[in-house]
């Protein structure tokens, strides 16, 4: 394999799809020749921690310049350069199109280093919502060797805002931890239960950022007509996010805090357990004034884990979860409606629920491996 160095601006211990795929996806490269630089983290403490647990290397920086500079963006340029020289890299992949693939371009340019460019959704809305923004996008994707996206539904959003790279474009999925496929001990799923107070409690639960998009009114507007058919019922919700307290407020409204169990930001290492005490795991995703999920990690973990998955219709989900074969997809736009009844039809069908469950991991396992995955960038990795 090529030297590679991996640019990302989010990474743990920052809580996220994007950092957990970015070191993921790092954790599946050879590890001595694979170098991620990365952002600090205000978290010195985590940081260490989480660095020093990783086998592959990690750099920290600060990337860009106060704002009165301009462009900020040039100071990383500069620790770029630095790294690709000092570790002689052969390949730069690049997560965030704008500004990053600034980067790329000057490298490749001036130390003749080819680079690719990791499209995970929002980067691509961000850097297409001005015309001067879409003719910078064009140049760098000019000079990238390739476009990677997480999900066929974003390579066609794409396309339809600059169709003349679809010969530079491929979907790669992002992988679950192979550990999700494994419980956790029987003693620690029973402490969190206990401490929980899930005894005799059917658990619907939903790891997600509290933000637009990700359905979290919807399950608050459908929890009591569940409530009504599955009395013993609690809601676990990991994450936070800006909608946390219209979130929690909407729940105090409804009278719904002794089914509600709000956990906050939980570290990636950790949420395994959560999976395996649910029955079900519900995420209502929806687009939002034009922006859509690119895949959805969780549903990939969730599965893994072998839980039930009800998803909400939003771009690339449907092909995390295919409805009536690995799961339930609702499009809450049309269906919202239904929403309790689809609910309470998996809990109260678990033979059904665990066949969905059973075909969903089966099909984790076979096609959602980064070994099959990689073998799409051989070209450029070995």
């Amino acid at each position: 394999m090529k030297k590679t160095l991996i640019i990302t601006m989010e990474f743990p211990p920052q809580i996220g799809g994007i950092a957990t795929y970015v070191d993921q996806f790092a954790s599946a490269l050879e590890q001595e020749k694979t170098v991620v630089l990365a952002p600090n983290d205000k978290e010195k403490k985590l940081v260490e921690e989480f660095d020093k647990s990783r086998k592959y290397k990690i750099i920290r920086q600060d990337f860009f310049y106060p704002k009165f500079v301009w462009p900020r963006w040039l100071k990383l340029y500069w620790q770029v350069k630095k790294i690709v020289q000092e570790e002689k890299i052969e390949l730069i992949l690049i997560n965030h199109v704008l500004p990053v693939g600034y980067i790329g371009s000057l490298i490749k340019r001036f130390l003749k280093v080819p680079f690719l460019i990791i499209s995970h959704g929002t980067d691509v809305t961000y850097a297409t919502r001005t015309k001067w923004k879409k003719n910078r996008l064009r140049k760098i994707i000019l000079k990238s060797e390739q476009v990677v996206f997480n999900s066929e539904s974003l390579k066609r959003r794409f396309l339809e805002k600059v169709p003349e790279f679809e010969s530079k474009s491929l979907v790669m999925y992002p992988c679950p931890d192979k550990d999700f496929f494994v419980s956790p001990p029987a003693e620690e799923i029973k402490i969190l239960r206990d401490k929980l107070a899930l005894e005799g409690k059917k658990v619907i639960l939903t790891i997600a950022r509290m933000e637009d998009g990700k359905g979290f009114p919807h399950i608050v507007r459908a929890l009591p007509e569940i409530l009504q058919k599955e009395p013993h019922v609690v809601w676990i919700i990991v994450g936070d996010g800006p909608k946390r307290v219209e979130v929690l407020k909407s729940i105090q409204e409804k009278s719904l805090q002794n089914v509600v169990r709000f956990m906050g930001k939980v570290p990636h290492s950790e949420i395994k357990k959560y999976y395996y005490l649910a029955d079900l795991f519900v995420l209502f995703t929806h687009p939002d004034h034009g922006r859509e999920e690119g895949l959805g990690l969780v549903f990939l973990e969730a599965q893994a884990a072998g839980l039930p998955v009800i998803a909400g219709k939003s771009g690339g989900v449907e092909e995390a979860v295919i409805n009536m074969q690995t799961g339930i997809v609702i499009d809450i736009r049309q269906k919202a409606n239904v929403t309790d009844e689809t609910v309470v039809e998996m809990l109260q069908n678990p033979d059904f629920a665990k066949s969905l469950a059973q075909n969903a991991q089966n099909r984790i396992k076979t096609e959602f491996i980064w070994e099959h995955q990689l073998k799409k960038l051989d070209n450029w990795l070995e």
